[in-house]
């Protein structure tokens, strides 16, 4: 009766201080118990018989929070689990659909406040995500369809925890933090599917990707109630201050790794060279020093121009004057390298700085908008916006503009004429890709003519930059798959 009651209690989340603490610490130290009980055994096998080498892991690669190392260990960890799974014959899609399912529960223990068992479902959530795929390449069950699948569902898990998450933290500031981290989760891999469709390779680019954003988020919330447990023993309805630490370091850092990537794609589709080095005219440096002593001067000269008897308003407007004359000046002669004439390069001045003026106040305004918004902070957060997205971009590319000189593009083979197919075939295996380009042959026969579409799928060109343009990938962050008869194509 007692076993009952406190299995009643628990799923109802009415659950003592301690009984709290062991919900969260259960999981916790049989897992801890599993995974360093683990290492001393792979240690002792890596020393006996040598380092254990996973092929999948190592295709992927490391990154600086989970190295070659501890993604070897892991598919070794898990490989008496995938080998139960393998033994049950489930489809690889069924244990793709469970991930969604665990995620789901998982969204719903959140917002209900059951950060334990949401936590611990999110972390069997993405065991599934890892065994799918390996299960379907192992059964010779890969498909891209199977890659669709899993690749979307993907997101959905992930939004299905951070939306929970939100529900929970609905009447907090935590709320912010949450959406940024929605956000942030998808643009991570969005980014780097849209610049491999354009034939830009991401050699595990950014800090957070998805195997750091399920440990991190995973643990904070899942271990969060042990730490509320101390610290407020009888609240109902608890901060859960460590999956608060994960949701902000998580907002954070998937917005860098967005940025990243971005970054990376753009200069490797740009043709124009990026400055030679961070400090090097045209960098983002040069122009933050250039506006920091302008705004320096202009505030120096307000500040004694005030204490002299003059009013503000003139004060300012002369300051002004002063700043934007240094500023140009700096731009000019120092920060960047244009070619154009001085009194173009002042007219487009004038019309960036106005503009830029006119942002500032506006969203300054809008910001101070939101209730209980301190004005220094609105102002420091729209300063920093407006220089990273309006000032900085238009300075470097329009005020300052470095017109080089443009290489010609290669002509594109004409494939349009009649012609033989293994003329056309020559031709086109001597001319790069370019995206998902397809070439028309067209067929000469003694009582017909027509066009064959022939598709070179799998095939990798590269062009003058060194970059692969023609590579098939999956919109995930688990490497690059050219091909659906590649044994390494994930999914289920």
């Amino acid at each position: 009766m007692d076993v009952a009651s406190n299995l009643a209690s628990w799923l109802e989340g009415d659950l003592s201080p301690t009984a709290r603490i062991w919900s969260a610490a259960a999981p916790a130290l049989a897992l801890v118990a599993y995974v360093f009980g683990g290492m001393v055994v792979f240690a002792a096998r890596n020393r006996l018989r040598g380092d254990f080498h996973d092929r999948e892991m190592e295709k992927r690669g490391s990154t600086l929070l989970l190295g070659a190392w501890l993604r070897n260990y892991f598919a070794w960890l898990m490989s008496p689990v995938f080998g139960l799974v393998l033994k049950s014959r489930l489809p690889p899609n069924a244990i793709t659909t469970l991930s969604l399912l665990l995620a789901g529960g998982a969204g719903v223990a959140l917002a209900a406040g059951r950060f334990a068992l949401g936590g611990w479902l999110y972390v069997g959530a993405a065991v599934c995500d890892f065994l799918d795929g390996r299960l379907a390449r192992e059964t010779g069950k890969a498909s891209e369809s199977g890659a669709l699948l899993d690749s979307v569902l993907d997101r959905y898990c992930e939004a299905a925890v951070l939306l929970g998450l939100a529900a929970y933290y609905s009447d907090s500031w935590v709320l912010y933090p949450v959406l940024f981290a929605l956000v942030g989760s998808m643009l991570v891999p969005y980014v780097k599917a849209r610049g491999e469709a354009m034939g830009v390779a991401f050699p595990n680019i950014g800090l957070m990707q998805r195997p750091e954003r399920i440990v991190l988020l995973g643990a904070t919330v899942a271990l969060s109630p042990i730490v509320e447990a101390i610290v407020v023993p009888n609240d109902p309805a608890p901060l859960h201050r460590l999956a608060v630490v994960g949701v902000v370091v998580l907002a954070a850092t998937t917005q860098i790794t967005a940025v990243q990537r971005l970054f990376f794609g753009r200069k490797a589709l740009s043709d124009v060279p990026p400055p030679s080095g961070a400090f090097a005219r045209g960098s983002i440096f040069r122009n933050l020093t250039s506006s920091s002593v302008a705004t320096l001067a202009d505030f120096s000269l307000v500040a004694g121009l005030v204490a002299g008897g003059l009013g503000a308003p003139v004060a300012t407007l002369l300051g002004c004057v002063l700043g934007g004359a240094i500023h140009f000046t700096l731009g000019r002669y120092w920060a960047f390298r244009g070619d154009l004439k001085t009194s173009e390069q002042a007219s487009r001045y004038l019309i960036v700085s106005g503009s830029s003026a006119l942002l500032n106040s506006g969203l300054v305004a809008v910001l101070l908008l939101l209730p209980s918004m301190p004005y220094q902070i609105a102002w420091v957060l729209v300063r920093g916006a407006v220089f990273l997205t309006w000032n900085h971009p238009l300075s470097r590319d329009y005020v300052f503009e470095h017109r080089g000189v443009k290489q010609p593009e290669a002509a594109e083979p004409d494939v349009s004429a009649a012609g033989s197919l293994s003329n056309a075939l020559a031709s086109a295996l001597q001319t790069p890709l370019r995206g998902e380009a397809a070439f028309a042959y067209a067929v000469s026969t003694g009582d017909a003519l027509g066009v064959v579409e022939r598709r070179f799928a799998g095939l990798e060109v590269s062009s003058g930059g060194g970059r692969d343009l023609r590579v098939g990938r999956r919109d995930d962050e688990s490497g690059a798959y050219p091909h659906p008869a590649d044994p390494m194509l994930r999914t289920g």
